[in-house]
């Protein structure tokens, strides 16, 4: 069962032309299993039909405060009580202004008046509008009572300007309900993630890579996130937009990855909240080339002499952290939990047993507090795939083995796994 499976969401449309891009949000909901009704605003109504709504929900379309159908006419208290989500999509300038000065003079605002869960608003206006003394203060009046937002983003919109003004994607509205929605056991912590691959220069058009995607290290993120931590997240080259509200560090070399990762750890204690945990998803270069082209190496006639590719080792960022950490708990400090990821290869009968021995040695050498294991060799779990299969290898010999799943759902797992430890 997915996420929403067993949720009730509210979708509140608002009189704008980012109306129709609501459509999506509903399509989305549905898809994903979740009970969708609508509230439309009269102007709304002007830009998508209610026969379209009707269809996309599956349920007749709310609009009218003193309906007839409503016997008893508490429709507005049964609307705003009984889902778990509301979100407002397009929220003009209009409905910004009327929540942040408490009106109620139709379906919508009275349900949001009597609105006591999540609420969640998406913009959607012309810029200059977005930019107007007016609105900024009705936002910031809104934020102060509660009310999350999400956008608007930055680009063209309707009316032929471009700027800040246009409505958050229908993806990203249902990436800010989960987020809404979900436990928050990291609230007030930190947490380090490295992801995805690094690059190590032989000349200017050539490299050493691997065939790392990122996507397991940004499932980790996108759950963090959702748990509520702060995330720091030092990436490789990856072809993945960064998880909206991390702070994104991108790096090229694993020399790169290791400094940016020692700065964010030394100032953790000047960090608010102070880092609670590093995860080390990044597949990592073990080594570089010794001496890097200044231009590209050519190929030449046949007789030419190929420069020998001599290597030398990368700095190794597990270890140095896991040191790190050992020596902080030796000296009576509380340290963040060390976690590391071991991309091994099996193809034996007895491969499972055989990499975790590998694992378990690999372990023993960086000093982590855990190690996620994976066979890259087993159906759905190599690099690139949407799914994996992990084991979990305490420090103290405690090991879980978790079936083959969604990368998503094995960040999930892990953040619960983690914060179970800081109880």
């Amino acid at each position: 069962m997915g996420f929403w499976s067993d949720k009730s969401v509210a979708v509140a449309i608002g009189g704008g032309i980012a109306a129709y891009k609501t459509l999506e949000l509903l399509r989305l909901l549905r898809e994903e299993g979740a009970r969708v009704v609508v509230i439309a605003t009269e102007a709304a109504l002007q830009f998508v039909t209610p026969l379209t709504l009707q269809a996309l929900s599956g349920q007749p379309v709310r609009s009218n405060l003193f309906s007839p159908c409503e016997a008893d006419g508490m429709d507005h208290i049964r609307l705003a009580q009984e889902v778990d989500w509301l979100v407002v999509a397009p929220a003009t300038a209009d409905i910004l202004a009327r929540m942040a000065g408490g009106h109620g003079d139709d379906l919508l605002t009275t349900v949001l008046l009597a609105r006591r869960g999540p609420v969640l608003l998406a913009p959607a206006m012309n810029p200059a509008m977005w930019a107007h003394p007016a609105t900024q203060r009705n936002v910031a009046q809104l934020q102060a009572d509660g009310i999350a937002l999400v956008g608007p983003e930055y680009g063209p919109v309707a009316c032929g300007d471009h700027g800040q003004g246009r409505m958050a994607e229908a993806a990203h509205i249902l990436e800010g309900g989960r987020r809404q929605l979900s436990p928050k056991p990291w609230q007030g912590r930190h947490v380090l993630i490295t992801a995805g691959p690094t690059q190590e220069d032989l000349d200017p058009v050539r490299y050493l890579s691997n065939r790392s995607s990122g996507r397991m290290g940004w499932a980790v993120c996108q759950a963090a996130l959702r748990a509520g931590a702060e995330v720091t997240l030092i990436h490789g080259p990856v072809a993945l937009p960064v998880p909206r509200g991390a702070n994104a560090i991108a790096v090229q070399s694993a020399q790169q990855m290791y400094d940016a990762t020692m700065q964010v750890w030394e100032n953790r204690a000047y960090h608010a909240p102070h880092l609670s945990a590093a995860i080390l998803t990044a597949a990592v270069a073990d080594f570089r080339p010794a001496n890097r082209q200044m231009t590209k190496i050519k190929k030449g006639t046949a007789a030419a002499v190929i420069p020998p590719l001599t290597l030398v080792q990368n700095p190794d960022i597990l270890a140095t952290l896991a040191a790190r950490a050992n020596q902080m708990a030796q000296d009576g400090q509380s340290p963040p939990i060390v976690v590391g990821f071991a991309a091994e290869t099996g193809t034996d009968a007895d491969a499972a047993e055989s990499v975790r021995v590998l694992a378990r040695e690999k372990q023993a050498r960086k000093g982590c507090d855990l190690l996620v294991v994976n066979n890259v060799l087993a159906p759905g779990c190599g690099f690139g795939s949407l799914t994996n299969q992990v084991t979990i290898l305490h420090r103290s010999g405690h090991e879980e083995t978790w079936p083959l799943l969604s990368k998503e759902e094995v960040g999930e797992r892990l953040l619960d796994h983690l914060a179970n430890l800081f109880v």
